[in-house]
């Protein structure tokens, strides 16, 4: 693998923009005060007439690009998420998605993995919102690479597009030849004893979580399900016939995220029982791995609780 230092998806999304403008592809992108931490700085800086800040209104935001992409161009407005969803759901709603224009939502700071900054700004609820929608697609990237690849099937994509990026590092589990699909997900670990589907920062924290419980005899057959809507459907039925169990982790409510997408489809098309792993609180103000630790996220909590529904 070309990359193995942990790096923030995030730290993506400047760049990937950066090398589509110079391959020819006629994109910009809009932000609303946060370049410096979305990483559309990187775009600025390079190509300032492919970049408009719109200062603290991300309403706005979506307005002008919603505005740009009429004009031809593919548009992507980045924010944290919390603020990109929650403040601009009408815009999204019926101006991009209703119109299906061309604009693609690209958020950073997403889940409870922004830390610190505490349940304010730790959006839980985008993704349910965002697949809510009809027209919009969902990508959640699990590494820097598999964001890059998302950020690039969003550009090559017509119509609205959402991908879900954090400012947690986290491991790469891919390398540059990574593509993405609409619909797509891949294999990470194959096992037989229970199925975990995982996206985002949670997909490594569920690699970890499989290391232990082979250690405990356990056979964990893992499911990066980057694209949550679509859904790759015929990867979970597999998986779900293949072991009989499944259980989903995300850094988001399992009210309206990946665990509920899955247990709707194996609840249609192949009953068995499914435990959701994710968010049933708002988050709260420490480090990411303590959040993660904390909210049984990480690869022991992980871990402890297949386990236990292994075991059940």
């Amino acid at each position: 693998m070309a990359e193995t230092k942990p790096r923030a998806t995030r730290e993506a999304y400047g760049a990937t923009l950066v090398s589509l403008v110079e391959e020819g592809l006629n994109v910009c992108a809009v932000d609303a005060d946060l370049a410096g931490s979305t990483k559309l700085g990187v775009l600025g800086a390079a190509y300032p007439d492919r970049f408009v800040d719109v200062g603290i209104a991300e309403q706005d935001m979506v307005g002008v690009a919603s505005g740009l992409s009429l004009t031809g161009r593919t548009v992507f407005c980045g924010s944290f998420a919390v603020f990109a969803t929650g403040r601009a759901y009408d815009q999204i709603r019926n101006t991009v998605c209703d119109s299906g224009l061309d604009v693609k939502v690209c958020p950073t700071h997403a889940g409870i993995t922004v830390g610190e900054d505490g349940a304010t700004h730790q959006s839980l609820e985008d993704i349910g919102m965002m697949r809510a929608l009809p027209q919009m697609r969902v990508l959640v990237p699990a590494d820097y690479d598999s964001a890059a690849a998302c950020l690039r099937l969003a550009a090559a994509t017509p119509g609205p597009l959402y991908v879900r990026m954090g400012r947690h590092p986290v491991p790469a589990l891919y390398d540059e030849g990574f593509t993405a699909e609409l619909g797509g997900s891949r294999v990470l670990r194959e096992g037989r004893d229970v199925a975990i589907v995982a996206c985002g920062v949670e997909v490594s924290q569920a690699l970890a979580a499989a290391d232990i419980l082979a250690s405990d005899g356990i056979e964990a057959h893992v499911v990066d399900a980057y694209s949550v809507s679509p859904l790759d459907e015929e990867t979970v039925l597999a998986a779900a016939d293949r072991c009989g169990r499944v259980v989903t982790v995300e850094e988001h409510s399992t009210a309206t995220g990946l665990g509920a997408a899955v247990a709707e489809l194996l609840g249609e098309r192949h009953p068995c029982p499914v435990h959701r792993l994710g968010m049933t609180t708002f988050g709260t103000s420490a480090p990411a791995a303590d959040l993660l630790a904390h909210f049984g996220l990480d690869a022991e909590g992980i871990a402890r609780q297949v386990r236990e529904f292994c075991q059940g």
